[in-house]
């Protein structure tokens, strides 16, 4: 029975971590689940047995997307005993080099799917929500922890400064996509070390 439980698991998660992969370059709407059973493997009836809904299914993918994101998030920002600061331009450094400008690879759902779902589906707004908040709360203890070793200097609280960083950051991603270069990264970066009152 623990051996037909892990393969259903594992199907399950070959189905998300697939459709991550291909929406994180078409979009929600974009994609039907044929595609997605397609590029799996996976026969159709499987779906649903799943999942009761591409909505459903939506949802369970981001929550699945944002659980790895904030794990990484996790290590990358606790991971070390490099001075707070340094932890904290490390994720943006992480951030920057994640978001391919022609495909990111299921690594920047947020970024694709924000704005797209928030009108398709309250469940999957939800869970977008849920895991932004999850960022920004993360990014705010950072600041807190890097203020308290000294390696930033006091300034914003740390809530509102970390909401404004993740806000400037997605909004880069979008316009890195649009202008098809980095420079957005190098704009973000720049105002993020002057918010964080590492440059003048």
């Amino acid at each position: 029975m623990a051996t037909s439980n892990s393969a259903s698991t594992d199907v399950r998660s070959d189905i998300i971590a697939v459709g991550q992969r291909i929406m994180a370059t078409k979009g929600y709407s974009g994609v039907g689940i044929n595609e997605i059973l397609t590029t799996a493997s996976v026969p159709k009836g499987s779906f649903y047995h799943y999942f009761a809904s591409k909505d459903a299914f939506g949802e369970a993918m981001l929550v699945a997307y944002f659980e790895q994101y904030l794990a990484a998030m996790d290590n990358t920002l606790g991971g070390s005993d490099a001075p707070g600061a340094q932890r904290l331009l490390a994720y943006f450094n992480d951030w920057r080099s994640t978001q391919s400008l022609q495909e990111c690879q299921g690594k920047c759902l947020a970024v694709k799917l924000g704005a797209e779902v928030a009108d398709l589906s309250d469940t999957m707004r939800a869970a977008m929500k849920l895991g932004t908040d999850g960022i920004v709360s993360r990014l705010a203890q950072a600041i807190q922890a890097a203020r308290d070793d000294q390696s930033l200097p006091a300034g914003a609280p740390p809530a509102e400064l970390a909401e404004s960083l993740y806000q400037l950051w997605m909004g880069a991603s979008v316009l890195a996509k649009v202008a098809r270069n980095a420079r957005p990264f190098d704009a973000a970066m720049a105002s993020t070390l002057r918010l964080l009152g590492l440059q003048g």
